[in-house]
């Protein structure tokens, strides 16, 4: 179900987004208390001998170590950086702005991750359809994020809500295109208003099992 409008699916940079991501980028995007509440997550979620694709990715994917994956898939915009990613068994290329089907059958994929990557999204109703399509039965779609944001390159959906309506905002496209009520985690830091360099990045988390 579409839910978005032409106005909000618009972001201020409006090229090709591939041109952009054509330069690899080996830098952590988010903070190491954030990377350090997403590999505990995945530790209480994941099963031994999963298979998992990791959505808009790059050089890391943050997987705890102490699992036995089936297949660990890859998908994002730079193919460095990808190459680069030790925990994945295969790759592929792909503008979701541009084309939204993924190339997977259907009900092949038990956990599907998109981090610090939704904020990006044209067309999420199209993606969050086709990832519903993907997963197994009982399968979950985590989606996390903090408030960062490469901003010319976001939609103005995302530019122009605080983040609570962010929250809201994937909520709402989640239970619209195939996916149950999500659960929240939201994790923060006391702010250092004398030394904001220190603050750490806010940990924002939604968790939804296929309808």
């Amino acid at each position: 179900m579409e839910i978005l409008t032409y106005r909000q699916r618009q972001k201020q940079d409006e090229t090709d987004d591939s041109e952009f991501y054509s330069t690899p980028k080996f830098v952590y995007h988010l903070d190491a208390n954030f990377r350090k509440n997403l590999t505990e997550l995945y530790e209480g979620e994941f099963k031994n001998n999963c298979s998992v694709l990791d959505l808009m990715s790059s050089w890391d994917s943050y997987l705890p170590r102490n699992f036995k994956y089936k297949k660990v898939i890859g998908h994002g915009l730079n193919k460095e950086e990808l190459q680069r990613n030790k925990a994945f068994d295969d790759y592929w290329i792909q503008n979701f702005n541009t084309n939204q089907q993924i190339p997977l059958e259907n009900e092949s994929i038990d956990y599907c991750l998109m981090v610090a990557a939704w904020q990006y999204l044209q067309y999420p109703e199209k993606i969050a359809e086709e990832i519903a399509r993907i997963l197994n039965q009982n399968g979950k779609f985590i989606i996390a994020f903090s408030n960062r944001a490469f901003w010319h390159k976001a939609p103005n959906i995302w530019t122009y809500s605080n983040e609570k309506e962010r929250i809201d905002y994937v909520r709402n496209i989640l239970v619209n295109n195939g996916f149950r009520e999500p659960r929240v985690i939201k994790k923060f830091t006391e702010e250092n208003s004398l030394l904001p360099f220190f603050n750490r990045d806010p940990f924002y988390c939604l968790i939804s099992e296929k309808n």
